[in-house]
């Protein structure tokens, strides 16, 4: 039985401060999730072997959040108990991100596919370690009538940070006439300049949370009493086996949530590139290539400040319909978004895929909000952090399993036509939409 605990609201801007260093982390994020692709084909991927190269992500992320989480719950320092693990975790990002669109350096020692894939493992086991403890620290923090506002205070700032490393690269090229192109095997400099400055504020925005933002110890929370647990790091499995039963709902949901979205970060540039501007797979070194995932920053970019702007009315359409409902409608909403992507065939139409993106960015919003809400109040004090990590298995699951046959469906079932893989993203969503109704949200505030 969670213990009954009384904590103070915070202000709007105490709750923006603590979650600050999520606009850093989701810069860097987004430059991944938008150029990672293109890096690793320019650096000699094929289409249906992408997934396999973005399996780093999850898999790390699978590791490295619940003993994030397990050990946050136990620390505590001068930075108090979530602060050393963002702190840490975003100097290891921001050094993966310098790295990576660098990996060409490296050829001495291996090839510079298999250098990128190691920075982008690095980098992303890094943002896992920086992410995990900002989603317990809006639990540990704020009371259950403000924990709708503190997730969407970092959806908004998740947004906007997506925004600005979505479109830098974009930017760097139209405004500052910083070169899109560059001699084969090589990652332009346009990326390259993108990547540096998104890990500058990545470590920016950190030190903003951390010297600004204090934590209660753990002994505010929790009762001594309620301390007897097992030690350990078997006690992951221990918690995992005894999961609150909200959890398990919320994990089909995410199931089907983050399969669709892998396969909109891994497919988006192939598919853009064929479909649209009507290249073949192997040509990775013209001019409309590089354009091509230039432009994917640029929807990117439309999502996420779409996120932005809608998660502060999350809130307030979540008090009147529920969360539930709110999460179903979304996910329907995104995935109306990336169905409809299949019907942009040339470089003259490439403007509606603005349109598609604003369902897109909808669903992002609540994903990354209603389902951390819906859990936070199902969830015991005292094992805030490692729940929160262990939550995330039902977030890197999919991308694995994703990873595994993403390629060979593309391959084998669509022709190497990556736009199909969009397509069933969207189906995706809309059956995680489905999923919602039956969770159990005990802790919903409706008026």
């Amino acid at each position: 039985m969670q213990p009954k605990t009384h904590k103070k609201k915070l202000s709007f801007w105490q709750i923006w401060n603590m979650s600050f260093g999520f606009l850093g982390i989701q810069m860097g994020f987004a430059l991944q999730n938008a150029n990672a692709s293109r890096i690793l084909q320019t650096f000699g991927a094929d289409v249906e072997h992408l997934s396999l190269f973005w399996l780093v992500a999850p898999i790390t992320g699978m590791i490295v959040q619940p003993i994030v989480g397990h050990y946050s719950d136990r620390t505590w320092t001068k930075l108090g108990r979530r602060r050393p693990y963002f702190l840490a975790g975003a100097l290891l990002a921001a050094i993966g991100l310098i790295l990576m669109p660098n990996a060409a350096l490296f050829v001495a020692f291996l090839p510079a596919l298999w250098v990128g894939a190691g920075f982008l493992m690095i980098m992303d086991a890094s943002f896992n370690i920086a992410m995990e403890p900002f989603r317990a620290l809006v639990a540990d923090k704020l009371p259950t009538d403000q924990r709708t506002l503190g997730f969407a205070v970092q959806t908004l700032l998740i947004g906007l940070g997506a925004v600005i490393g979505s479109w830098l690269p974009y930017i760097l090229t139209e405004w500052f006439n910083i070169t899109t192109t560059a001699q084969e095997g090589i990652v332009p400099l346009n990326v390259i300049w993108a990547f540096l400055q998104g890990a500058t504020v990545l470590v920016a925005s950190i030190l903003w949370t951390v010297l600004r933002t204090t934590e209660e110890p753990p002994e505010k929370i929790v009762s001594e009493s309620s301390q007897q647990e097992e030690k350990g790091i078997l006690a992951i499995f221990t918690d995992f086996r005894k999961m609150p039963k909200t959890m398990r709902q919320l994990g089909l949901v995410q199931f089907f949530s983050w399969f669709a979205l892998f396969s909109m970060w891994v497919f988006t540039t192939p598919a853009l590139a064929q479909h649209v501007w009507g290249l073949q797979a192997s040509d990775r070194s013209s001019f409309e290539f590089n354009e091509a995932g230039n432009y994917v920053g640029v929807i990117f970019g439309v999502y996420n400040l779409v996120s932005a702007v809608f998660a502060l009315a999350l809130p307030i359409v979540a008090a009147k319909i529920g969360r539930k409902m709110t999460h179903a409608i979304c996910l329907i909403a995104g995935g109306i978004g990336l169905i409809s992507i299949l019907w942009v065939t040339n470089t003259e139409m490439k403007w509606l895929l603005n349109f598609s993106m604003i369902g897109v960015g909808i669903a992002w919003a609540s994903i990354l909000a209603m389902p951390y809400a819906i859990l936070a109040g199902s969830i015991p004090a005292k094992k805030m952090g490692v729940y929160m990590g262990i939550f995330n298995f039902f977030i890197t699951a999919p991308q694995i399993l994703n990873g595994f046959v993403g390629g060979f469906i593309v391959k084998h079932f669509y022709g190497g036509q990556a736009v199909y893989a969009i397509f069933t993203a969207g189906i995706m969503l809309i059956v995680a939409a489905l999923c919602v109704y039956f969770v159990d949200d005990k802790d919903d505030i409706v008026q």
